[in-house]
C-alpha cells in the first residue's frame, strides 16, 4: 500500500447560547440564541502505529471542554470574545486556536465549521496545513 495521501477524520460538538453582535454602526442586535454545531476537520499525511491520524478518544474530551465552556452562557462575556464579536466566524477561529495546541506533530486543523442554525454556518480555515 502507497504512503502517498492524505487523511481526514472528523469531531462533532453541540452546545447553546446566547450572543449579541455589535453592527457596523455600533449598535448592539438583540439578544438571542442558538443550539450551535461544530465540525472540526483533522488533516494529516500518516497514520501512528495504532493506524490512528489521531485517537478520538483523546480529542473528543478536548473539544467538549471548549464547547462546554461556551455552553448556556451570554458568549459577549467570556474571555476569548473580549474586544471582538461572538459571531459564528469568531466562535470558529477561538475553538481552532483551542484545540491546535493539543493535536499530534503531523496532525492539522484543516476547517473549524459552526452552524448557528440548520442554514447557516461559517468557517475558519487556517492558512497553512
Amino acid at each position: 500500500m502507497s504512503d502517498a495521501g492524505t487523511y481526514e477524520i472528523l469531531l462533532l460538538a453541540e452546545f447553546s447560547a446566547a450572543h449579541r453582535l455589535r453592527m457596523h454602526d455600533g449598535a448592539l442586535e438583540p439578544l438571542h440564541g442558538h443550539n450551535w454545531r461544530v465540525e472540526v476537520y483533522l488533516r494529516g499525511p500518516r497514520l501512528d502505529s495504532a493506524g490512528l491520524l489521531a485517537d478520538f478518544t483523546q480529542l473528543q474530551p478536548r473539544l467538549r471542554a471548549v464547547t462546554d465552556a461556551m455552553h448556556d452562557t451570554y458568549l459577549n462575556d467570556l474571555p476569548p470574545f473580549a474586544g471582538r464579536n461572538p459571531s459564528t466566524e469568531n466562535v470558529a477561529r477561538h475553538i481552532h486556536d483551542s484545540l491546535a495546541a493539543h493535536l499530534p506533530p503531523s496532525v492539522r486543523i484543516s476547517l473549524v465549521r459552526v452552524w448557528e442554525t440548520s442554514t447557516c454556518a461559517a468557517a475558519f480555515l487556517p492558512d497553512s496545513l
